[in-house]
């Protein structure tokens, strides 16, 4: 299959294709989305297959206005109503009860639908051109970053879907907020760019946040209600691990990063020996402990990749058996999930190994940039 990459021109085309049950991806202000017909039951499954996508991770619906999520649900309660008007077009997906319309194949076998309007005029004038939502999951292969920019998508996906609608890098660059409005009590399943105090204040309530955000294991046959709770996620090739300073205080950063500065680049056996058996889990204490001297005079510029702000960056670049990426600025932390996907794919082209990333306050934007990282470091964290 040959993938065809369109512009602006090409949204009748990317419309026909779509309607034809074939997968186009489009570009957001998070990331690129793999859309197919999410009214099509074969269109869904095939979206599955071209990421490698587990069918019971639920995909989200895209729509071009609030008038056509109508269809779509049971019912439209007044809380999903004040946070479609406060935030649509944006970043920020609903999960609701679905009606008759929406295939379980779309769902995840669930009987809730995810949806959002997203804030890129390319598509939703492609939404409209098809005439029903389009359903989109990331468009990358499972597992992978999600992409940030069209080459991403070839990258993952060309060769495996029609098309690609490119409208260049996104802003935001990690995945929509998602809420859980299918029951009562207002729920947060993955944090993103909308964060909880902007929701607490157009709803004027609390909003619970699910125990898997929080650390906490899943129960056995645990259902995912959104994408990104169950499975691993925005993995690099490159084994990654964060680290952190015990009992860091927020408010002594930069000091704390010196300390663990000064740890990374003389880091042997002796220093990691030394830390609790409880605090450093054996696989991760082992994976630190292969990288000595004999090791890193082996091309160490592309084995060891030190991922950190822009303030600590000076830090790590007095030695040589470190790449130095930054992020972005840690009082900015939307600088930092702007690059963060793009980085990981970029540590992946040029063969980086081990990839070593601070850890930041998860106060709002925050929240969604640690939940990230630390999905694709497996959960791993080294205390230094």
């Amino acid at each position: 299959m040959k993938t065809k990459i369109f512009g602006k021109e090409g949204i009748s085309e990317a419309a026909e294709i779509l309607k034809g049950g074939g997968l186009v991806a489009f570009p957001t202000e998070t990331v690129y989305g793999l859309g197919g017909n999410g009214l099509d039951k074969e269109a869904a499954k095939k979206i599955y297959a071209a990421k490698g996508r587990p069918s019971d991770n639920p995909l989200i619906l895209h729509v071009s206005s609030i008038e056509e999520v109508y269809p779509l649900v049971k019912a439209l309660p007044e809380k999903a109503k004040k946070l479609m008007e406060a935030f649509w077009p944006g970043p920020l997906t609903l999960v609701l009860p679905k009606s008759d319309i929406v295939p379980k194949e779309s769902t995840g076998g669930l009987e809730t639908v995810a949806l959002r309007s997203p804030e890129n005029a390319l598509t939703l004038d492609l939404i409209r051109a098809c005439g029903f939502p389009i359903a989109g999951p990331s468009a990358n292969l499972s597992g992978r970053p999600s992409p940030t920019e069209a080459s991403h998508v070839f990258e993952d996906l060309g060769g495996r879907i029609e098309g690609i609608l490119e409208d260049g890098a996104v802003g935001i660059g990690v995945e929509s907020t998602i809420v859980d409005l299918s029951e009562d009590c207002p729920t947060l399943l993955r944090p993103g760019a909308i964060t909880i105090e902007d929701l607490e204040e157009v709803l004027g309530e609390k909003i619970a946040i699910d125990p898997t955000l929080l650390g906490k294991s899943m129960a056995e046959g645990f259902i995912p209600k959104a994408p990104g709770m169950k499975y691993r996620h925005y993995a690099p090739k490159a084994e990654m691990l964060l680290f952190k300073k015990k009992e860091e205080e927020e408010n002594d950063l930069r000091a704390g990063q010196e300390d663990i500065a000064k740890s990374i680049l003389s880091y042997g056996g002796k220093e990691l020996s030394d830390c609790p058996e409880q605090e450093v889990k054996k696989s991760v204490a082992k994976a630190i402990l292969s990288y000595g001297e004999k090791e890193l005079s082996v091309s160490p510029e592309k084995r060891i990749w030190i991922l950190c702000g822009e303030d600590t960056a000076g830090l790590y670049q007095e030695s040589g058996r470190f790449t130095v990426q930054i992020l972005g600025r840690r009082e900015e932390p939307l600088s930092m999930t702007h690059n963060l996907f793009r980085l990981l794919r970029k540590a992946d082209e040029e063969g980086a190994e081990l990839i070593l990333g601070e850890c930041y306050s998860e106060e709002g934007v925050g929240f969604a940039l640690m939940n990230r990282l630390k999905k694709a470091a497996g959960q791993r964290i080294l205390y230094v």
